[in-house]
Parts: structure tokens; C-alpha cells; sequence
């Protein structure tokens, strides 16, 4: 696989210029973060994923610690911090010799070629021939036709592993990491494990029925094997919340009242908003106190009392206003490049101080260029519900949600969330007699392209 980054020295002696691109070239076949493409656009998606990474290093279920060390040096190789990232590396070592003391060999080519990789950016090339020998005798030593690679199960779950921590997107390449590593070797608990949040989370961007029974099946199987596997425990209850709802609730209790980890405890709470609010809002409670700094606990709590304030009298409507908009901010504070945090946020700003929430917005659509594309959808959405409703301007809020409809690549929530509004607005165009902006608007709904998910 071709290497997503890095290149040679150009500016040296013709003699060492090539020395380095032969280096460089080694480099490229190695199996490690740096050469598996993993997306990063941008500061805002290495900031997030570092803040997940840390909660997974912190409460992961699985032996796979050493994965997301490794992983948490790449990112900061990515910004520049190299001796923090050599730092994680050897921690990583370190976690793995516990981890895993009788296979550390196979599970530690990951943990090398990082290694290389971030030797080969300080410009020390003593210490990436270091690590290439190291490699090298490993794949040798497991009989390997290449000198820096070899294929192994274990090295196809720690792909699974880190894609799935860039994003549940990434669910569908995941499975495929995790099938080919149960294809390639004995029956493993958490490989098993990992097959079924990485099926889950393919259906959660596609919403596909056969993934979604996939899935539960798989994550049944597991849950024999691991019963106090809480992370699983809270995907199934999503599974099942509309065909067994009472298996659902008792899922999810025993999620609130047992894990210790706040990731579980959000998904839980995600699920109870729908019906149990009062819950919900104890559970992210519960879970900011075992994680103030994670900034989604704040923002899943902020929306909670959006949806309370729907139904709020309007004694009640103030102080709700209130501990939402507090909510918003603290999500803010914890993570100021979140986009979704700072659009609730000036949602609930345009009730009562529209022109500070339309900065808020012109701010983020100077981002747009940069943002993920979920992101451009969700700012293309608010911002034209906030011309819509805000402002009056149909025209202009139509030219909005067309450009957030029209992005490839994006999240199926988002689209559809754009598509009803496209909807409502040719109904509207229809009853007031404009049949040429109602049949523009219908012509834009048949432009969605079938790829996109």
C-alpha cells in the first residue's frame, strides 16, 4: 500500500539524497498508521480523534491498548509533537509487553514501523534502520515472502481497530479488516467483537437492513462469550429498541448501571432520550463526572434540554434556555473546534440575540472549505433553517439546503434531514402557485447521486 504521507529528502548529497529515498521506499511497504491511509483532513478531525482516542485508551474492553497508543503517536507525528509521539510509542511497548507477553513479536510490527516512520521525520536515519531490522527479522522469523511485512491476523484487527477510531464511517472497511483476521486464524473473543461494531456501525451510516440484522446476530454471539461486554451491550439495545423494546431497556440498565465508561453511558443516554428524557439527562450527568473534559457528554446534555424546552410552559422555558445554552458552551470550551456544538449554539442564540448567532454562523461558513462533510451539510442546514425562519428568506434558504443536499460523502442523517426540507419547500412553492421554483426544487431531489451515503 502506498504511503498517505511523508517524503524523501530532496535537498541532500546525491549519495545521501539516495540512500533516503531508499529508505523512504522501505518505508512505504510497512503495515503501521502511517502508511494505511487513515483519514485526517484537517486539525479539527485529529483534535476529535485524539479526545476518543484517549477515552478508548482509558476504558477499552479489548487487549488492544498498545493499538490505540500507536495510534495517539501518529496523530501527534501529524502535528508536529514528535518527542510526545516517541513518548506513546514507548508506552504503547510497554502496555503491549502486558498485554500481550506470549505473541508480542506478532502484535509489535505495528508499534516498529511507527517507530521508522517518526525516526525518518526527525532525520534520524540511524534509528530507522534500526527499527527496518527489527521488522525485518520479525517477518523473517515468521516466514514471510516480504522483508517488512507479513500476513497475519493480528495486524488486520489493528486496522480494524484504528479505523473504526477515526470514525464509525470507516465501519465497512473495518469489517473487512476483521473478516479477513477471522478467516486468517483461531476463534478470538475480541476480534468477534470487533466484526459486530464494525457491521453496526456500517449500518448506522447506511441504514440498511440486512446490516442491521447482521449485526444483532453478531453481536449476540459475542455477548455469549463476553457478558459484560457493555459496549456491545449498548449497540444491541439500539438494535433492538424498535422490534424488543423491553429486552432494549433492560440492555441499556444494565449499561447505566454498570460500565464506567462515559462513551457507554452517552449511547445509553442517546437511546433514552427518545422517550425517557429525565433518564437521559441523569445518565450524561453520571457520565461528565467521570469525564468533565469529554466534550460530547456536554453537547448530548445540551440537547436534552433542547428537547425539553419543546415542551416547556413558558415559567419553565427560561431556565431551560439557560442550562441548554450552558450546556453548548461547556461542549465549546472543551472542544472549541466543534461544529455541531457551536451550531446548537447559535440555534439557541437566534431566539433571543439573532445578530450574535448569524456571526456565529458567517463564522462557520468561512469554515466550509475545511470542514468534514457532514459538517458542510449540518452548516448548510442550519444556516438555512436560520434564513428560513430567522430572516424570511425562502429563496435564500432554499440555495442553502440545495448546496448541503447536493455534497457526496455526507451523512444519510443530515441528508434526509435536507431532503425534508427541500420537501416542505415545493409544497410551499406549490401552494402559493410558483410551479417553476417547486418543479427546480423536485429537480434537485432527483439529482441525488446513488453513491452517496
Amino acid at each position: 500500500m502506498a504511503a498517505c504521507r511523508g517524503v524523501w529528502q530532496e535537498g541532500l548529497p546525491e549519495g545521501r539524497r539516495m540512500g533516503t529515498k531508499y529508505l523512504w521506499e522501505k518505508l512505504q511497504t510497512l503495515q503501521c498508521h502511517f502508511n494505511w491511509c487513515l483519514e485526517r483532513k484537517d486539525e479539527v478531525v485529529i483534535g476529535h480523534v485524539l479526545k476518543m482516542v484517549a477515552i478508548k485508551v482509558e476504558h477499552t474492553a479489548y487487549h488492544n491498548h498498545s493499538v490505540y497508543l500507536a495510534m495517539r503517536a501518529y496523530l501527534q507525528q501529524v502535528q508536529g509533537n514528535n518527542l510526545e509521539a516517541l513518548d506513546s510509542l514507548r508506552e504503547a511497548e510497554t502496555r503491549l509487553q502486558q498485554d500481550h507477553p506470549a505473541d508480542f513479536s506478532r502484535q509489535v510490527l505495528l508499534i516498529f514501523g511507527n517507530y521508522a516512520w517518526i525516526y525518518y521525520h526527525l532525520v534520524n536515519y540511524e534509528m530507522v534502520e534500526l527499527y527496518l531490522g527489527r521488522i525485518s527479522e520479525i517477518c523473517r522469523s515468521l516466514s514471510s515472502p516480504e522483508p517488512y511485512s507479513v500476513q497475519i491476523p493480528e495486524i488486520d484487527a489493528q486496522k480494524g481497530w484504528s479505523l473504526l477510531a477515526f470514525g464509525f464511517r470507516n465501519g465497512e472497511e473495518a469489517a473487512e479488516c476483521f473478516q479477513t483476521t477471522l478467516r486468517g486464524g483461531p476463534s478470538n473473543p475480541d476480534f468477534q467483537a470487533g466484526l459486530a461494531i464494525s457491521v453496526f456501525a456500517s449500518w448506522t451510516h447506511s441504514f440498511k437492513f440486512h446490516l442491521r440484522e447482521e449485526a444483532r446476530r453478531l453481536m449476540e454471539q459475542v455477548l455469549c462469550c463476553q457478558p459484560q461486554n457493555y459496549e456491545v451491550k449498548v449497540h444491541l439495545a439500539d438494535l433492538l429498541s424498535d422490534n424488543d423494546w423491553r429486552r432494549s431497556m433492560d440492555l441499556r440498565m444494565e449499561v447505566a448501571w454498570n460500565s464506567l465508561n462515559p462513551e457507554d453511558l452517552r449511547n445509553a443516554a442517546r437511546l433514552w432520550k427518545k422517550n425517557l428524557l429525565p433518564r437521559a439527562i441523569n445518565t450524561l450527568r453520571e457520565a461528565i463526572a467521570l469525564d468533565p473534559d469529554f466534550h460530547l457528554l456536554h453537547y448530548d446534555l445540551g440537547v436534552c434540554y433542547k428537547m425539553q424546552l419543546e415542551g416547556a410552559t413558558s415559567e419553565e422555558r427560561g431556565e431551560i434556555l439557560a442550562v441548554a445554552i450552558e450546556s453548548f458552551q461547556r461542549a465549546v470550551e472543551t472542544d472549541p473546534q466543534s461544529v455541531f456544538s457551536r451550531l446548537e449554539l447559535a440555534q439557541l442564540y437566534g431566539e433571543k440575540a439573532p445578530l450574535h448567532a448569524e456571526e456565529m454562523y458567517q463564522n462557520l461558513l468561512e469554515e466550509l472549505p475545511t470542514a468534514s462533510k457532514r459538517c458542510q451539510q449540518a452548516i448548510y442546514l442550519h444556516w438555512g433553517d436560520f434564513l428560513l425562519h430567522r430572516k424570511g428568506l425562502r429563496q435564500e434558504a432554499l440555495e442553502m439546503y440545495q448546496a448541503g443536499y447536493l455534497i457526496t460523502g455526507g451523512h444519510v442523517k443530515e441528508r434526509r434531514q435536507l431532503e425534508a426540507r427541500l420537501m416542505k419547500l415545493a409544497e410551499k412553492f406549490e401552494e402559493d402557485s410558483e410551479t417553476d421554483q417547486a418543479e427546480a426544487v423536485f429537480e434537485t431531489l432527483r439529482m441525488r447521486p446513488e453513491f452517496q451515503k
